[in-house]
């Protein structure tokens, strides 16, 4: 089963390939991606790299963690599972929600329901 390993504090320049060459020294590599700006096509700084097993990866982590590259000291440690966004503007799965505060919002005491 492989390991995805985050690394942040990237300078720019780090791109996919410089990426996977850097890990692939520690062993087999599943993929590595830099994460790019949709917008402007530019890197967001961070990456992830998957490794073939849990030995390498940490060895990799262990290694590379805190180490100084083009000036810039890149944190390196075990992705965490994707949170579940709620989606833009407040819209999840049971609609358009402005507040989780039950003293907020319309009819809840007053003009504005704040507690006056």
């Amino acid at each position: 089963m492989s390991t995805k390993i985050y690394v942040g504090n990237l300078p720019y320049s780090v791109d996919d390939s410089a990426l996977h060459s850097n890990f692939s020294e520690f062993g087999a590599v599943s993929s590595a991606r830099v994460m790019m700006d949709r917008e402007t096509g530019r890197s967001k700084g961070f990456g992830f790299v998957e490794m073939a097993n849990a030995e390498v990866a940490q060895a990799a982590i262990s290694a590379l963690h805190g180490m100084s590259v083009e000036g810039r000291s890149i944190v390196v440690n075990l992705a965490r599972p994707r949170e579940d966004s709620r989606g833009a503007a407040g819209h999840g799965a049971q609609g358009f929600r402005a507040s989780t505060r039950s003293d907020v919002g319309y009819g809840n005491g007053g003009f504005g329901g704040g507690r006056y």
